[in-house]
This record gives C-alpha cells, structure tokens and sequence, in this order.
C-alpha cells in the first residue's frame, strides 16, 4: 500500500464539518542502539486528495528512539502550522508510546520526555489535533527519510578522529577557522539533573544555533562556531541546585539576533522548564538600551538573551 491511505484509519478523509483543511502526518523515529545517533522523517498529505504538501528529515545526534519520535512530532506539528495555521492535524505514527501518551491514556515518566510532550501540545489549540497508529512496516518511507539522515550524518562524522574510548570527541569551530587567542574554547556546566537539564538547556542552545554532539552515559555536548558546551553530571555534583549568588559564575549571556528572535524564544522558553526572571522590568532590565531576556530554569541555572539586532 501506498503511504497515504485515506482508508487506513477509519474512512475517506475530507474536510471536516466546519470546513476546515485537514493535513495528515506521518512521523517516524530511529536511533542506532537506542540511545544512539537519532534522527526523524516527516511527511505531509493533503487529507482530502492525498496530495505530498511537505516533507523533512534531520539528524539530531545521540539520543532514544522515544525522544527522536518526538522530536519529529514537534517537526511535523510546526510544518503544518506554517503550512495552514487553522488547520486540522491528523498524526500517524507506528510509535504506540507517543500515540497513547499524546492521547493521555499513558503517563509520562521521563522529565526529557514531558517536556517534549508539552512542547508537542503547545503548537496547536485544544480539538485540532487527532492521533492515529498505524502498524510498523506501514511508514516506511518516514523511516527511509530518518535513516538517510542518520546514515549522512555518520558517514560525515567517519573521516573524524575517534576519541578515546569513554570520551567526548574534542569539538571543532565548525567555520574551520582557527580559534583565536583569548577566544572561549568551551564551557562545562555541572548539573543535578542531566535529562531536566538537556530537555531545558539543550533546547536552548540548538535554538540558538549550536549542533547536539557526542552523548555519554554523564554528559552531553553541543557544537558552536567558535566554542563548545557541555553539561555534566555525575557523583561529584554537590546540591540539588545551583548556587548562582556564591562566589563564581552567576550566568551565561549569548547574543540572541533580533529583538522579535528574543521575545518568540522567551515564549517557547516557558515549556522547556524556564521561566522569566525581573518580568516588571522585561525586556529593559539590563538598563534602558539594552533589550534582552533573562530567564532561569528548575535548576537555578540563569541565562541572558541579548538582542544584538534592530
């Protein structure tokens, strides 16, 4: 059978009663070991005529198959919204957990995997959004789309040096340049939480623009142009919290574009587990020229959007 069957899922799809456009999304995740390098295949249907109206792939470095079916239903979610923003969405996927937690019938364990959940809901209103199964061996051609990211992603990776075995890979600028002198090589933040934390920091920083990297069973890392971060945990780690008013570094700043970039990031910020710090005085609060955004997480960690744009 052909990936889009208007009769795989209970009869002929066609607008629904309120004339609404109905798009069909078929989502799949993979990841080679599970956790392993992880990736996403999206697609997109007309649900009246059965038209391809989008598609997309991306790797997204070492992680579970649970979060990469996320990841790519995240994807799909925002494709169909910047495709028609009242639309009606039908999700297909042969991914029985995201199916039944999305549906509420099954709980969320997983703190990472909650707020991929909640990132998921906030994309669309209440009612627009249905959720369907379909059996495995029926999406192949989202599974052919994540494999082939994974597969490009690794082949690129293959020419690098291995690191030494229990290691992270030293990043390099991705540019290719040398560093310059003086130039931050990397930052390495201790965490109590690794999954609370990569649901919330990780986000934070591919949203502003630095590539998930290598995984180990402590830490995760994230590649930039000129430096790389990581966060760590492990039994060396002190307190539940981080201390950010002791002696030592209070907070990471990182230009943030626009000043529209800082506002629609202090917005998603919220369902990542951050919440906005000095709201009285948001968005001067650094003084009357300087327009930026500070927000801290669960963990008492605080970060610094700048807008360096307009």
């Amino acid at each position: 059978m052909t990936l889009f069957d208007p009769l795989a899922a209970g009869g002929e799809q066609r607008p629904g009663p309120d004339g609404r456009r109905e798009v069909i999304v078929y989502v799949g995740g993979g990841s080679r070991g599970n956790p392993g390098p992880a990736g996403y295949g999206v697609l997109l249907f007309d649900g009246h005529g059965g038209e391809q109206l989008s598609s997309e792939a991306k790797y997204l470095g070492n992680g579970s198959k649970n979060e990469a079916d996320y990841q790519g239903l995240i994807a799909g979610l925002k494709l169909a919204n910047s495709l028609d923003a009242e639309c009606r969405i039908i999700i297909r996927m042969d991914s029985k957990l995201v199916i039944e937690q999305m549906s509420g019938n099954w709980k969320i364990v997983h703190a990472s995997i909650r707020a991929l959940a909640k990132q998921a809901r906030l994309l669309t209103a209440p009612g627009r959004v249905s959720y369907q199964w379909i059996p495995c061996g029926s999406n192949t051609e989202v599974d052919a789309l994540a494999n082939q990211a994974i597969d490009d992603a690794v082949a690129g990776r293959a020419a690098e040096s291995d690191p030494e075995p229990g290691t992270a890979s030293i990043a390099k600028p991705s540019s290719g340049a040398r560093p310059r002198a003086g130039a931050i090589h990397h930052v390495e933040i201790w965490v109590p939480d690794l999954e609370e934390a990569t649901a919330s920091m990780g986000w934070m920083f591919e949203e502003l623009g630095f590539e998930a990297g290598e995984t180990w069973a402590t830490g995760r890392l994230w590649r930039g142009a000129e430096a790389y971060l990581v966060i760590e945990s492990g039994p060396d780690i002190r307190g539940p919290i981080h201390e950010r008013n002791l002696p030592g570094v209070n907070h990471l700043a990182f230009n943030a574009g626009s000043r529209a970039n800082v506002d629609r990031l202090t917005a998603e910020a919220i369902s990542h587990g951050w919440s906005l710090m000095f709201g009285d005085r948001h968005p001067f609060a650094g003084g009357s020229g300087h327009y930026a955004a500070y927000l801290e997480n669960e963990a008492a960690f605080e970060v610094e959007l700048v807008a360096t744009e307009d």
